[in-house]
């Protein structure tokens, strides 16, 4: 048991977004001033494994971001890897399928991008998309959806097999702090560069979405490959989780740096 279970979808048992609120703030501390020390401290150590990690060059990681539109998935990755060298820090984002990308599988675009030993992999969306936009605009059926789920998990499964740690995060905003979001992308000119009139389509199917992803996490939520849920109205809230979940993954590992050769012994660095 770790402090995270709480926010874990618990594999072969239904899921309720009753079971988290999306305001929750129970991970932020007295004040921003404590909560910026917790998140400095937490970053400082994720950067400290994470050089051991790239050295030790043996382990990966995948981390997987979802969430609706102004979740915070940019400003997420933002955070967590500013304490980071981006040696071995590797993102992909996945837009819209290219003609090269949908003439293969749909899983085809998402293996091309796994990690490489020594090295963590964010997904700013991912794989899920082609069982969620898909089933809510109804470009995919019933079956074809429940086929997917068992391909993706079978995927991951093999991912995990091979070495890599798999940590998957929905941010769950709420539907009022998403309207709050939209109007500052419509009347600050620092946020404008954001906003998509699509991103108002998408509102519009907020209940069908939200069901989409309870299925989706409860389909594919594993032991090895776990979902969490992120309650994200709180950007520092949300960061503080992922950070802490991050963190808590890389200590499971076996970190630890290679020893030096014995061949190093008889080398001489002369003037």
């Amino acid at each position: 048991m770790t402090k995270f279970d709480k926010y874990r979808v618990r594999p072969n048992v239904p899921f309720s977004w009753a079971e988290i609120k999306p305001d929750d703030r129970s991970e932020r501390g007295e004040s921003k001033a404590s909560d910026w020390e917790m998140l400095t401290q937490i970053g400082t150590e994720i950067n400290a494994l994470h050089d051991i990690m790239v050295a030790q060059g043996k382990h990966k990681l995948l981390l997987i971001l979802q969430g609706m539109d102004t979740s915070g998935k940019d400003g997420a990755v933002k955070h967590l890897f500013s304490y980071c060298n981006p040696l071995g820090i590797r993102l992909t984002s996945f837009k819209k399928p290219t003609d090269e990308e949908l003439a293969h599988d749909f899983l085809w675009r998402a293996h091309a991008r796994v990690p490489k030993n020594g090295e963590i992999t964010i997904f700013n969306r991912s794989h899920y998309e082609d069982v969620l936009i898909t089933r809510v605009h109804g470009w995919i059926d019933a079956s074809t959806c429940q086929q997917r789920y068992a391909q993706i998990s079978d995927f991951e499964r093999m991912l995990v097999e091979n070495g890599t740690t798999i940590i998957k995060c929905f941010l769950y905003l709420s539907k009022a702090a998403q309207k709050e979001r939209l109007i500052a992308r419509l009347t600050r000119e620092d946020k404008a560069w954001k906003f998509k009139p699509d991103d108002l389509v998408e509102r519009d199917l907020w209940l069908d979405y939200m069901q989409a992803y309870q299925d989706a996490l409860e389909a594919t939520s594993t032991d090895d490959a776990p979902w969490y849920v992120i309650p994200a109205d709180s950007k520092t809230n949300r960061n503080l989780l992922i950070s802490g979940i991050l963190l808590e993954a890389l200590q499971g590992l076996a970190l630890a740096y290679r020893p030096l050769p014995a061949s190093y012994k008889n080398i001489v660095v002369k003037d």
